[in-house]
């Protein structure tokens, strides 16, 4: 299908292009950026005006629940979520049920995925076996089925000589390691240390709890030469090592999450258990640190860290709530309300989609096969992922108008800037406004 993108603001992060142009794709590639050729007769003209037109956005961190969760989350509501939410790729992490440690699970998820035609699923295999931390995984055939990378999730490894060893493994065939840094001991509270869960009696999890962490791998980094991503920083300190550590030439990346970006611990309030999330919301200062570590680059790219939860799991005392929040149609508008914020603190547009689109897909590399010539970017010749939104509208969080199965969010009633109209993947539309249709 030949498609025509007519009147938008096409801002592609990747080349600095920001133009008000026209965009045409056919075979599903971009075949012209602002010079259309004469003889170029679409199947479908879509209306851009005043729309900005960007790459589609990938997501490093969103849970599909499925197999396993599906009372949680089914592939048809995550993935119906996550094009309304203008994400054209996304990686999942292995924690499904039963975990993803076999090519057949994988590959099983990557078909199941492929026939909705919607966004592109990129799995994480599990680094060792059920994520129990002992037996390493198969990651030469784990891979060859489609893993973009190796990762333990939310399970701390315990055994030290254990990680060295995927390290070691993941090193020698050029994988890449995906690790939250958490010491399994420290990090087992439920809320941050500090004032605020002392008064509300809540279990703390202490900044040491990352930080010893991040000074493990980062040893284990230097020993082995593995390329570790940091998943979900969520500390100045954090962010001060990783900084750091990039400084030295370690082969490490990181991201960060949407609700730590704009979310600190006394929004838990009375015990809102909307607020309860791995990792756990920190302080001010630690917020202030994200915000400047995405603005600078020391933090690679930020994640919607979607995690549909359901009721039952959810509206129990705070403590003993699941962690997790659905935030895949949140991502760009929170993104961008990061980055256009007044004042001295922002950073503009083009960075706030810097971090959705092409900082991500350089995260992913070559893992991303015949794609990463071309993802996160709008290039003549590459792939037609695109995301058309409007920066200009405005509207209310409501919990029940999202797509995902999981309805809560610690942004419900919250008024955001910007909303999808528009979603193609590999040139096919995938979603549209209904207000558009």
């Amino acid at each position: 299908m030949k498609i025509l993108i007519a009147n938008g603001r096409v801002m592609d992060p990747a080349s600095g292009l920001d133009s008000v142009c026209d965009l045409a794709i056919a075979g599903g590639r971009v075949v012209a950026i602002g010079h259309i050729a004469a003889d170029f007769s679409p199947n479908k003209t879509l209306d851009a005006s005043g729309c900005i037109v960007a790459p589609g956005l990938i997501d490093l961190s969103a849970r599909l629940r499925e197999p396993g969760h599906e009372h949680e989350g089914m592939l048809e509501s995550e993935l119906a979520a996550a094009v309304a939410g203008g994400v054209t790729s996304l990686v999942c992490p292995p924690d499904t049920d039963p975990v993803l440690d076999e090519p057949g699970l994988v590959e099983m998820l990557k078909f199941r995925a492929e026939k909705l035609h919607q966004t592109r699923v990129f799995p994480l295999g599990a680094l060792t076996r059920g994520l129990k931390g002992e037996a390493l995984t198969e990651m030469v055939q784990l891979t060859e089925s489609g893993c973009v990378g190796f990762s333990q999730a939310e399970v701390p490894l315990a055994n030290t000589q254990v990680l060295m060893r995927a390290l070691q493994y993941a090193s020698s065939f050029g994988y890449s390691v995906w690790l939250r840094p958490q010491e399994i001991h420290l990090g087992k509270g439920v809320a941050a240390s500090g004032a605020l869960a002392t008064r509300l009696g809540l279990s703390g999890v202490p900044v040491a709890a990352e930080t010893i962490a991040l000074h493990v791998i980062f040893e284990l980094v230097r020993a082995t030469g593995a390329r570790v991503h940091l998943c979900r920083i969520s500390s100045a300190a954090g962010v001060a090592l990783v900084a750091e550590a990039k400084a030295q030439g370690l082969p490490v990346t990181c991201d960060v999450s949407i609700n730590s970006l704009h979310l600190i611990d006394t929004d838990i309030g009375y015990f809102d258990s909307r607020m309860r999330l791995d990792p756990p919301l920190r302080q001010q200062r630690d917020r202030d640190a994200i915000a400047l570590g995405l603005a600078n680059g020391t933090i690679d790219a930020l994640v919607s860290d979607h995690t549909p939860v359901d009721e039952d799991a959810k509206t129990l005392p705070f403590a003993e709530a699941e962690p997790g929040a659905t935030g895949l149609e949140l991502l760009l508008p929170l993104a961008c309300k990061w980055g256009t914020a007044g004042g001295q603190n922002s950073v503009g547009l083009m960075r706030a989609l810097a971090v959705l689109t092409s900082e991500p897909a350089r995260v992913l590399g070559t893992a991303l096969g015949s794609l990463a010539a071309s993802a996160g970017q709008l290039v003549k010749g590459g792939v037609a992922d695109i995301c058309v939104f409007d920066p200009a509208v405005e509207w209310t969080v409501e919990p029940g108008a999202l797509r995902s199965q999981g309805k809560h969010t610690p942004f419900s009633g919250y008024q955001v800037t910007g909303r999808v109209r528009y979603t193609l993947v590999g040139g096919q539309l995938a979603y549209q406004l209904k207000a558009e249709a």
